[in-house]
């Protein structure tokens, strides 16, 4: 064989392999090194802002929530328009935009169902249809199982593609519209507090209150006679109920309104900051209506006070820097010096200009009840039970038990237990007289 007939079966066997090899990549699937790290919605990040609504849809073809984007910011369409959970919302848009496939999975229907990808027309899906509208084409994306104990990422489906793909990060979606809620009520501190006064529906009061705002613990008002509170530190959870208050559901207030009988609550702060609370019990949930005001008395009283305490701050602050200047070692003095100059103190607020600090603070109030009342305005929010318990209370609960009278050892028997009967006399016997 000579050379030429050599190189010739040399290229014909490189030609057959490459033409095999071709064949061979063309019939397979997409694998995970040509998948691997490109975006699963390219672009999205960019185009976040031009989202109008965000529909959620489960098993059944059933709507979870319907998110929409005006120009009051995120709203949720099934609870009549109330604020959605701006965080949370956030977070899962950028999770959709940052994620990236890890590699591809079955394109068999009927493995879809092993993912929780099957179309949500089914009774039994598991996946959340997630919709983006606004955008210049639409998306569609039926969210699955989270891969945890696969090494992370979750299973996703494109509606109207066969192929499951396996992005990385976590996607998994809220599958309740209360999830979507923005949770947050109040979160004012028990030491702003001056007193709680509850009107329980039976009638019966409690009020508890601190005499200073330095107090460590509130106090119980009308303990009666002869009783003792359980501990002095027993009514601090009542103080405490409007610090990191939030809501588990909401209604709106025309849907969900009060019965006749209420609990009555109204919490005060020495700063003259009033919030009154209406709560009642149905079908084993604890609802309440909360409101608002500023009292404009209490408030310049406050103000007042705080504004003494800061000129006697002041003013011994400078007595002190005398103090120092004067006391200080001849040895320390520049030459020439009589006497040192004291440190200069600088003025508060509310000593330089008493008026502007006045009206700066009584602005952040109202402020603050503006706030709090466009929070509040036309909701009734379901409580969590360890909050409405701090409003389910009377004086009774605040008290140690009474001790149980013990029975007198020397009835040797219970209160209340019949005598032992008298013995019967003998019978005499017969002939006997």
């Amino acid at each position: 064989m000579n050379a030429k007939t050599l190189y010739a079966l040399i290229a014909a066997a490189v030609v057959a392999l490459l033409a095999a090899w071709w064949i061979n990549s063309s019939r397979a699937p997409v694998n995970e090194s040509a998948e691997q790290s490109k975006a699963l919605l390219p672009g999205l990040r960019e185009r976040l802002n031009d989202i109008t609504a965000i529909t959620l849809t489960g098993a059944d073809n059933q709507v979870v929530a319907t998110l929409k984007h005006g120009s009051d910011g995120w709203s949720i369409e099934q609870k009549a328009g109330y604020p959605a959970d701006l965080p949370k919302l956030r977070e899962f848009l950028l999770k959709l935009a940052d994620a990236t496939v890890l590699e591809t999975k079955t394109s068999n229907p009927k493995l879809y169902g092993d993912l929780g990808v099957e179309d949500v027309k089914g009774k039994d899906a598991k996946g959340i249809l997630v919709s983006l509208d606004g955008l210049k084409e639409p998306v569609k994306l039926i969210v699955g199982n989270y891969n945890g104990g696969g090494g992370g990422g979750t299973f996703v489906r494109r509606e109207g593609e066969a192929q499951t793909l396996l992005v990385k990060g976590n996607l998994s979606v809220e599958k309740t519209v209360a999830g979507w809620e923005r949770h947050d009520l109040t979160d004012i501190a028990a030491n702003r507090l001056k007193q709680v006064t509850i009107a329980n529906p039976d009638g019966k009061t409690l009020k508890v209150y601190k005499e200073q705002p330095g107090d460590a613990n509130f106090k119980v008002a009308d303990v009666p006679k002869g009783r003792e509170l359980s501990s002095d530190f027993v009514a601090n959870a009542v103080g405490a109920t409007l610090s990191g208050l939030r809501s588990e559901d909401v209604f709106a207030a025309k849907d969900m309104a009060p019965p006749d009988k209420v609990y009555k609550v109204n919490y005060a702060a020495f700063d003259g900051l009033n919030v009154g609370l209406v709560a009642w019990v149905k079908d084993g949930k604890d609802y309440a209506q909360l409101t608002a005001s500023l009292d404009q008395v209490a408030a310049a009283v406050h103000i007042s006070a705080d504004q003494t305490k800061a000129q006697a701050e002041y003013e011994a602050a400078v007595q002190a820097g005398k103090k120092a200047a004067e006391d200080k070692p001849a040895t320390d003095k520049p030459a020439g010096d009589a006497a040192a100059k004291p440190a200069e103190v600088a003025k508060p607020l509310a000593v330089s200009d008493a008026a502007k600090d006045r009206d700066e603070r009584l602005k952040a109030l109202n402020d603050e009840v503006a706030a709090l009342n466009k929070t509040f305005g036309g909701w009734t929010f379901v409580l969590p039970g360890f909050k409405f318990t701090n409003i389910d209370k009377t004086v009774d609960d605040m008290l140690k038990p009474l001790e149980q009278k013990k029975p007198d050892a020397k009835d040797g028997a219970k209160p209340g237990a019949p005598k032992p009967a008298a013995p019967k006399p003998a019978v005499p016997a017969s002939g006997q007289p």
